[in-house]
């Protein structure tokens, strides 16, 4: 067996070629006269000085029943069991022999039986691809991302959301067609029960309800073949990459996130950082492709499909909705707007129009009457849950004017001795704006706001903390006389006694 290697072989005819002679090369090369003369013979017999001859092997005659069994066995038979079959038949090689036979056979028949591929050609505005991923949990709770792939300009919408039901299916897709501006003729997705409700001779029988949305989109619902990724690799590479970014792990060193709300803005800020950096494939940034890609999308209907999104509410002044006799609140701007309910297990989603698109905007666990679902999150202009107004002051007159001019302190000063009942509260406010002229007004709104916040509306009370203020380095937290704090001594010290 010819054993040097590429470099040694040139060396070797390049000094044969100077010498004429295979012992004045040998001498050159380092080697055996013989060696150059069979490289040399090889190069005139017009082989490769590198191609081996394979010698016979006691295996050879056994190769037709190795082809046969693994052929058989659709290339998965183990080398173990073809050895146990061939020694049966005669075969007095070793299993290492087998071994590295069955092998060979192995990789023949799978290069026989390789899946053949033909690269797709995706047209504009005719496949758009969904497909749902594990997504980080938020305050324990799982939630899940709905990834959208547009194949011709590779732009790519990841929405999140609390489940895969079919409500938030429907809401989920119409959300993307809104920010993709257009419905492509076509939307591939695999076989969710929400989209495959049975398989009758491998043919896939679809959701009436998943139907009757792709109806009303004017868009063809299609699915996967099973156990057939490539089909619709494009949304399964969104869904990988989404999930590398935006799930939390030991790789990327994401924090936890804080809310729903928060995952939300990640997801954007996630989708417009990638559709705005150009595509390995197209060398063009994906937002810049979706441009030209409208052109051949068809418009979207302007009120979108709610048949699988529940019932049609109305959001009242008050911010709440009734749905089965129970108030249950919404975020802030969406009074008299229509927003749609479902139930969902035992919670109830509520999903609302945005700016883009249809959008699960909150949940609720489900109440029975006379126990409404009041978030205090939804009400920010009603702090601590208070279900009326806090006293705002609104100034008249030239003197109070000029007293709440002096800062927050002092609002909080006349709200807090108005519901103290102190009296000769104007003489108080003209002393304090008094002092502001003296000592500056940013000291005395501070001393006012200290004022209210431990009670102390006498007469004298606010040039002490005015002084307090002048002569202290630092003002620590001030403690309220009550029954927690006393001056009175304890009587831990009789505890022994008698004993």
């Amino acid at each position: 067996m010819l054993t040097k290697s590429a470099r040694d072989v040139m060396e070797i005819l390049e000094a044969f070629d100077l010498t004429r002679c295979a012992f004045s090369a040998a001498q050159l090369a380092g080697c055996d006269p013989k060696t150059v003369q069979k490289y040399v013979d090889r190069r005139e017999a017009g082989l490769s000085p590198q191609e081996t001859v394979r010698r016979p092997r006691l295996i050879d005659q056994f190769l037709p029943k190795i082809e046969e069994l693994v052929d058989h066995s659709k290339g998965r038979i183990r080398a173990d069991v073809v050895h146990q079959r061939l020694v049966a038949m005669g075969f007095t090689g070793t299993d290492r022999t087998t071994r590295r036979a069955v092998a060979e056979v192995k990789a023949a028949w799978k290069d026989g039986h390789r899946r053949r591929y033909r690269p797709w050609m995706p047209e504009p505005g005719m496949w758009l691809q969904l497909d749902w991923g594990e997504g980080p949990k938020v305050a324990g709770r799982r939630t899940q991302l709905f990834c959208a792939w547009l194949s011709w300009s590779r732009f790519r919408v990841v929405i999140r959301a609390w489940d895969q039901t079919l409500g938030t299916l429907v809401a989920c897709l119409d959300a993307t067609l809104r920010r993709l501006g257009g419905v492509p003729a076509y939307v591939l997705t695999d076989n969710p029960r929400t989209v495959t409700i049975d398989r009758v001779a491998g043919i896939a029988i679809r959701h009436p309800d998943i139907v009757a949305a792709g109806k009303h989109y004017g868009c063809t619902v299609a699915t996967c073949e099973p156990f057939d990724p490539e089909s619709k690799g494009g949304v399964e590479a969104t869904v990988k990459i989404a999930k590398a970014d935006l799930v939390p792990t030991t790789a990327n060193l994401r924090a936890e996130y804080g809310s729903f709300a928060e995952l939300a803005a990640e997801c954007d800020r996630w989708c417009e950082q990638v559709n705005a950096r150009p595509h390995r494939s197209t060398k063009t940034a994906p937002v810049l492709r979706l441009t030209a890609e409208r052109e051949h999308l068809h418009p979207i209907p302007a009120a979108p499909h709610h048949a699988a999104l529940g019932d049609e509410r109305v959001v009242d002044d008050d911010q709440t909705i009734s749905f089965g006799a129970v108030r249950y609140s919404t975020p802030p701007g969406f009074v008299g707007a229509r927003v749609w309910c479902r139930v969902t297990g035992d919670e109830l989603a509520v999903t609302a129009m945005t700016e883009t698109g249809l959008e699960e905007i909150c949940r609720h666990q489900l109440s029975t009457p006379g126990n409404p679902r009041i978030v205090d999150a939804h009400y920010p202009h009603h702090p601590d849950g208070r279900g009326i107004h806090r006293p705002k002051p609104k100034p008249r007159t030239s003197q109070e004017i000029a007293f709440l001019n002096l800062g927050e302190g002092a609002h909080r000063w006349l709200v807090e001795a108005g519901a103290a009942g102190i009296t000769r509260v104007r003489s108080k406010m003209a002393r304090a704006v008094e002092l502001a002229v003296a000592l500056g007004a940013e000291a005395v709104d501070e001393a006012l706001g200290m004022a209210a916040i431990a009670g102390r509306f006498a007469d004298d009370d606010l040039p002490s903390i005015l002084d307090h203020l002048a002569s202290a380095a630092a003002v620590g937290d001030l403690v309220v006389a009550d029954e927690k704090h006393s001056v009175q001594p304890g009587t831990n010290s009789w505890k022994g006694f008698g004993q």
